[in-house]
């Protein structure tokens, strides 16, 4: 039997209740299919702690935090305070997920952008990378993401990338991450392969967004983290590679974004 090669579920949502009791098995399955580690995001940071609780019980398991854009208008806002004194913690990699989500929650775009500007300068301070979801609101992201980026330096994924391809450049150029989804999978997503065809192998990252996005051919299923491993196929399709190259390479790009992650590995 041959073992697949390791992969890294680089956002998934494992506090979801369709997990609810599942967890050994899914975690089994994962190492099964070679998803050897995963970063499970925290949407609404009163449920910080049990997304914590998580991470602490299951080496493989690391943790981001912070508002998404969808719940902005009827959450308490985070403060930059209170995302440095989560990020203390050994197992949390990531601020966010943060961003703009035009598509649902247009009517709250300003309480959206300013939550944005507080997950910025938590990425600015603690020197983690901010974990961002955009759709629908190309301009407005570019614009942000570029003018605080020119005020201070941060790292960045932008998480199951399907925004245009201007946006992917803009990011791309200031030196951000792309993360291929389930999405990249389906027939009529030629467009977003494209746009990962065009982008360096060196700034791409795989995930599942479970339980979201399940790819080919679990599509329509409950996604979970083993299923990275469908992804990443059509992403080494994508870039002309073996899987084994494609999955080394994505290690590689997680390891060098994600560095808190690494030197937990290192460390354990």
């Amino acid at each position: 039997m041959t073992t697949p090669p390791l992969i890294t579920d680089s956002h998934c949502h494992l506090d979801f209740p369709d997990f609810e009791g599942e967890l050994p098995d899914i975690l089994l399955r994962a190492a099964e299919a070679g998803v050897h580690r995963m970063v499970t995001i925290c949407t609404k940071l009163r449920l910080e702690p049990s997304v914590r609780a998580l991470a602490e019980a299951n080496l493989q398991i690391f943790y981001a935090a912070g508002t998404h854009p969808m719940s902005a208008a009827n959450e308490p806002l985070a403060s930059v305070d209170e995302l440095v004194a989560m990020s203390a913690h050994p197992k949390f990699v990531g601020i966010g997920e943060s961003g703009l989500d035009y598509h649902y929650t247009a009517e709250s775009m300003e309480i959206q952008k300013h939550s944005l500007l507080v997950h910025i300068e938590a990425a600015q301070r603690t020197g983690l990378p901010l974990i961002i979801h955009a759709r629908a609101a190309d301009q407005d992201m570019a614009d942000i993401l570029s003018a605080e980026h020119h005020n201070a330096p941060y790292s960045c994924v932008m998480h199951c990338y399907c925004s245009g391809p201007e946006l992917a450049k803009t990011c791309l150029d200031m030196g951000f991450y792309l993360s291929m989804s389930g999405i990249a999978t389906f027939p009529k997503s030629s467009e977003v392969r494209d746009i990962f065809a065009s982008a360096p192998v060196t700034q791409v990252l795989v995930e599942t967004d479970s339980p979201y996005l399940a790819p080919v051919p679990r599509r329509g299923k409950r996604n979970e983290p083993a299923y990275t491993a469908f992804t990443a196929k059509v992403g080494a399709e994508v870039y002309g590679m073996g899987i084994a190259e494609f999955a080394a390479q994505t290690e590689q790009n997680f390891e060098r974004l994600f560095t808190k992650a690494s030197r937990y590995k290192a460390a354990a």
